[in-house]
């Protein structure tokens, strides 16, 4: 998987390198100077979009087939936060609702909007999401 990654983010990585002026660069100083994000934030980014589509209701997908929400109350956090059910095995790791869970759960009550799709999008660009990437 992190080789798919690192193969995928490579394309982006050649691709501003070749623009005028950003050749001497590191990548993540290239992508602040373009300011956009790494394609592996993205993807996370629009994986939480996804799961809170599939949580109210705007996708035709079960939201009980892929995540179970947490029944005991928490006094940190939001509201909506998912279990994470024990695999003895590492098959599953990199499953969408495997790999999207921590990071679903950790999400910043203060800064996460989660009251209509459109907020919780853009509350999403305020929320630091490089700590769960490898690039």
């Amino acid at each position: 998987m992190l080789t798919d990654i690192s193969k995928i983010e490579s394309v982006q990585r050649s691709f501003t390198k070749r623009l005028a002026g950003l050749s001497n660069l590191p990548y993540t100083k290239r992508l602040e100077v373009l300011e956009i994000d790494s394609l592996e934030i993205r993807r996370l980014r629009y994986d939480l979009v996804f799961v809170y589509k599939m949580l109210f209701g705007f996708v035709d997908l079960k939201f009980s087939d892929y995540f179970t929400l947490r029944t005991n109350s928490t006094t940190r956090g939001h509201d909506y936060k998912l279990f994470l059910a024990y695999s003895r095995l590492n098959v599953r790791k990199h499953f969408f609702s495997e790999r999207v869970v921590p990071v679903w759960n950790n999400l910043e009550s203060n800064v996460i909007n989660f009251s209509n799709i459109k907020r919780f999008k853009r509350s999403l660009l305020y929320c630091s999401l490089s700590r769960y990437t490898h690039f």
